[in-house]
Parts: C-alpha cells; sequence; structure tokens
C-alpha cells in the first residue's frame, strides 16, 4: 500500500515537473536569446548564475505547488468551514483579519518589493512598508468576509472601492502612486493566495446565504483594494513630514551574493515566516474545532515542510541568477551604441515576458485548479491560465510603452479600470470575483523579483540618456505589477461574458428540443387517441393489441 501511494506521489511530481518546465520555456528563451547572442554577458560565472537559477525556479516550483495541495490549501479550507462553529459575525470578521495579517507579512514577493524601494528611496522603511501593506490586505479580508455574510452586492461594491481609490490617489505623490498599485500586486502571492483563497471558499460554502459558487471567488480583489489605500495614505503622510520635498532617488544597483549558500541563509527566515504564522494558527482550531484524525493532521504538517522546501529553492534561485538578469537585459536595449528603433524590440520582450511569468507563477496554477473544480470541469485550468497569459503579455507590452515614453501611469490605468467596472454589467457574478480575484494573483514573486528588475533598468536607461534628466525612477520604473494587476480584470470578465453566452445557447438548444419532443409526444398520445376510438367503434369487445401500441409508441 505504502509503495502505491509513493508511486502515485510520484507520477503527481512528474506531471508537476512537466508543467512547470513547459510554462518556463519561453523565459528561458528569451533570457538565452539576449544574453548568449543579443549582448553576451562577460564572465562565464553569470552563465552558471542564471543556469543554477532556471533550474531552482522549476524545480522550487513543482516542489511548491505539490506541497500546496496536501497543506495550505485544506487548512484554509478546514479552518474556513470550521469558523461557522464560532457563530457570531464579529470573531468571524476579527479572524479574517488575523489569517489576511499573518498570510501577507512575509509574502515573498512583497519582501522583494519592499527591498527594490529601500535601495531606491531609503526613508522607506523595509519593514514598515510590509507591515503597513499587510494591515491593509488583513482589513479587507476581513471586509470581504462581512460581505459574504451580509450578502452585499459584489460588483458595485468593486465599483465604490476603486472609485474611493482613483480619488485618494489624485492628492498621492506621483512617487507613490505606481508603487502603491504594485504593492497591491505583490501582497497577493504565493503564501497569501492559496490560503486566503480557500479561507474564502471554506466560509462561502457553509455561511453564505446563497451556498453557490458566486461567493467563493471575490475576496483576494478586494483584498488587493488595501494596500493601494493603505500604501497611499503613507505616502501621503511621509510627503507631510518632508512638506512636499521628498529626498532624491538613490541608484538602482541589485547585487547578488557571492554563492548560492548566503542567498539561501539569508532566504530562510522570511520563508520560515510566511509559513508559521499560517501553521501558528492552524493547531488552535486543529484542537478545539476541526479535530481531523492524527493521520490527515501529520500529512498536512509534512506536506507544509515540502512547501518550505520548495518555496526556499524558488526564492533561493531568483536572488542568484534572475535578478541581475533582468536589470541587464532592460539595459541592453537603450545601449547608445545600438540603433534607436532597438529599444522598441522591448514591447515584443515584455509581451513575451508578461505571457510567460505569468504561465510560470505558482498563485495562477492554484487559482485556474480551483476555477476547474468549481465549474466541473467546464472551464479547464489550462483555458484561465492561457487568458491570463495573453492578457497580461499586453500588460507588460503597455508597460514597456510607458517607461520608454514617460506617459504618466495614471493615463493607462484610469481607463483600464473603467473598462473593467464597465464590463461588471454584463459579466456573471462568478466571472467578476474570479476576474479581480485574478488580477490580485498574477503579481507574485517571479514578476516582482525578474519583470521588476527589468523596468527598472529601462527606467534608469531611459533617465541616463534623457536630455532633460527624464522621470524618476520611482515614478517611471514601478508599474509593470500595477499593469498585470488590471488586464486579468478585463481578459477574464472577457471569457465570462463569452462563456455567458455559450451557455445560453446551450440552454435555448435544449429548451428546444425539450419543446420538440413534448410537440411529438402530444401528436403520438393525439394519434393514439384517434386508433383507440377507430378501433372500439369497429369492435366495442376487443381492445386494442399490445404489440400495436407499442409498435406505435417505437415508432
Amino acid at each position: 500500500m505504502n509503495n502505491i501511494g509513493l508511486k502515485s506521489k510520484l507520477i503527481i511530481f512528474y506531471t508537476t515537473l512537466k508543467e512547470v518546465f513547459l510554462s518556463s520555456l519561453p523565459l528561458a528563451a528569451i533570457i538565452i536569446i539576449v544574453c548568449g547572442f543579443i549582448a553576451p554577458l562577460d564572465n562565464m560565472s553569470d552563465y552558471v548564475k542564471l543556469i543554477v537559477g532556471y533550474v531552482s525556479v522549476v524545480l522550487g516550483q513543482t516542489l511548491f505547488l505539490d506541497g500546496l495541495n496536501i497543506s495550505i490549501l485544506p487548512i484554509g479550507k478546514l479552518i474556513g468551514g470550521s469558523l461557522i462553529k464560532l457563530k457570531k459575525a464579529i470573531f468571524i470578521i476579527f479572524f479574517g483579519f488575523v489569517f489576511g495579517l499573518l498570510a501577507t507579512v512575509a509574502e515573498p514577493a512583497l519582501t522583494v518589493l519592499a527591498k527594490q524601494t529601500n535601495m531606491i528611496m531609503p526613508i522607506i522603511n523595509t519593514t514598515v512598508f510590509i507591515w503597513i501593506l499587510a494591515i491593509g490586505i488583513g482589513i479587507m479580508v476581513g471586509f470581504s468576509l462581512f460581505r459574504i455574510l451580509k450578502d452585499l452586492n459584489i460588483k458595485v461594491v468593486f465599483a465604490l472601492l476603486y472609485i474611493l481609490t482613483f480619488l485618494v490617489i489624485i492628492f498621492v505623490p506621483d512617487q507613490f502612486i505606481a508603487l502603491a498599485f504594485d504593492g497591491s500586486g505583490a501582497t497577493t502571492g504565493d503564501i497569501s493566495v492559496p490560503f486566503i483563497l480557500a479561507l474564502g471558499m471554506g466560509v462561502s460554502v457553509t455561511m453564505s446565504k446563497h451556498k453557490s459558487n458566486d461567493d467563493t471567488f471575490g475576496i483576494i480583489g478586494l483584498a488587493s483594494v488595501g494596500p493601494i489605500l493603505a500604501l497611499a495614505i503613507y505616502g501621503l503622510v511621509l510627503n507631510g513630514q518632508y512638506n512636499g520635498v521628498l529626498p532624491a532617488e538613490q541608484i538602482y544597483a541589485p547585487g547578488a551574493a557571492a554563492n548560492v549558500g548566503e542567498i539561501i541563509i539569508g532566504n530562510l527566515s522570511g520563508v520560515a515566516l510566511g509559513l508559521l504564522p499560517v501553521i501558528v494558527v492552524f493547531l488552535p482550531f486543529q484542537f478545539f474545532l476541526i479535530k481531523q484524525s492524527k493521520k490527515e493532521f501529520i500529512e498536512i504538517l509534512l506536506g507544509t515542510i515540502v512547501v518550505f522546501i520548495g518555496l526556499l529553492i524558488f526564492l533561493s534561485g531568483i536572488d542568484y541568477g534572475f535578478a541581475f538578469a533582468g536589470k541587464y537585459i532592460g539595459e541592453v536595449f537603450l545601449d547608445t551604441s545600438r540603433p534607436e528603433w532597438f529599444k522598441w524590440l522591448l514591447l515584443i520582450i515584455g509581451f513575451i515576458l508578461g505571457a510567460a511569468i505569468t504561465l510560470s507563477e505558482p498563485a495562477v496554477t492554484v487559482l485556474g485548479e480551483q476555477l476547474e473544480e468549481l465549474t466541473n470541469g467546464h472551464i479547464k485550468k489550462m483555458t484561465i491560465r492561457m487568458t491570463l497569459a495573453i492578457g497580461i503579455g499586453f500588460a507588460s507590452l503597455l508597460s514597456m510603452v510607458k517607461i520608454l515614453t514617460e506617459i504618466h501611469i495614471l493615463w493607462f490605468l484610469i481607463p483600464l479600470y473603467a473598462i473593467s467596472l464597465i464590463l461588471m454589467i454584463f459579466t456573471p457574478k462568478l466571472f467578476v470575483g474570479l476576474a479581480f480575484d485574478s488580477g490580485g494573483v498574477s503579481g507574485g514573486a517571479l514578476t516582482s523579483a525578474f519583470l521588476t528588475p527589468l523596468t527598472l533598468g529601462v527606467a534608469q536607461a531611459v533617465a541616463a540618456t534623457s536630455k532633460s534628466g527624464g522621470q524618476s525612477i520611482l515614478v517611471n520604473g514601478f508599474g509593470i505589477i500595477a499593469f498585470i494587476s488590471v488586464a486579468p480584470l478585463i481578459a477574464v470578465q472577457f471569457l465570462g461574458i463569452v462563456y455567458d453566452i455559450e451557455l445560453r445557447k446551450t440552454q435555448r438548444l435544449l429548451e428546444d428540443a425539450e419543446i420538440e419532443d413534448l410537440e411529438e409526444l402530444a401528436l403520438l398520445a393525439d394519434h393514439l387517441g384517434k386508433v383507440s376510438n377507430h378501433q372500439d367503434e369497429e369492435n366495442p369487445v376487443e381492445n386494442i393489441d399490445d404489440k400495436q401500441i407499442e409498435a406505435n409508441v417505437d415508432t
């Protein structure tokens, strides 16, 4: 029995490894083309870093996803389902706040973004930055559970929250606008998304008034608004402290540690702090409310160890081989020794990288699997992943356009969010929540660690080659996660509208078929009635032959 179990686990691992490897090939192709042929690296050791980094990302993500399915996801579902035993809404909302806060505090993507921001503007304290955004997530997770309990219309809630957000953004310093939206995408990553999604699923199926799938999605989307408002307020406070004149920025120069060991040790505490709060919160629920069997409980704990190892390898591979590569590629295309048109190739690079990284993001895979489960297989996980990949590819392209032209980000974000809010009118309720959740999960650790260094490198090169000095790196360099977060809002809602149209067509065909069947049955009954009357008139004593009736019915 143990051998069978081990064999099935190895098969699952091999399947996941194959999927991760294939989805990461476009990203590997870009790195090989640029760093191998267009602008070869100077040192052989840099190529070793790239290879080790790539292998670590693929292997780490595979372990992470396999461990996730037997640990973090079940924990979230079990806790969410057991919250009903607390009975009072105030306790449910409070624990939603706590879970959201703890699952975000050491989110890997958020830590990466905080370090990048601090490197450019040291007055932004890394720890304060993380806690402010985590509090924003916690508050909105609590509010999301409140919405489910009170059955508030999710479309109206989203519309009001984003109108409020853009009203506040008007007064925020330019350096914090793109950063606020980037922070929103970075807070919902590899640890927080699976846990919060599963938590929302557990609450919706046990406590929602509808007991339907419509309330399952939307919790990540609502949670993502919190960090935008939180960081906007933080920006206003800092701006007030410095009387509207923020200190000068520093040069963005990410450095890699000399060896893999230093990077792994550096990531140990971050990964441990990311998983530990989830386990600490799970334990009292397990002992007092959930009460799983000893075997199931041990399996979950072992699963968290697999998640820990996978995430540690994943993040270490990014730090070791991807951060400097992203910045390097960003600067290559603005090299003054190359033709002017060469920089516009970044639009193609941006599209391919955006799509490729989306397919590589663990959180996107988790979302696709949950959607396939909820729709009973009618929407395949690859469909949602490909939809997101195409949408985010175009988003990355637009981000490159913004940086190269130095157009303010709000000229892009306001129309895109306006389209998203208008589409809600025509989109089924389930897909509205799913779309906003997709926006929250798309910008994970890989995005923060590779695409953000790339855009910061491009922005720094644009500023260096500009005669007027160019825009601030904080203003022009950040924003890639913001674009990546808004694209799925449009792409997934469009998918939902198409799905709804196809569903209505199918329903109409079924209804027409039922009507035709009823009409045929009525004609047959009328025919049988006439036959019966005719037989009775000719031979009142004898009844119609049973076999003849069966033959008529068959006809």
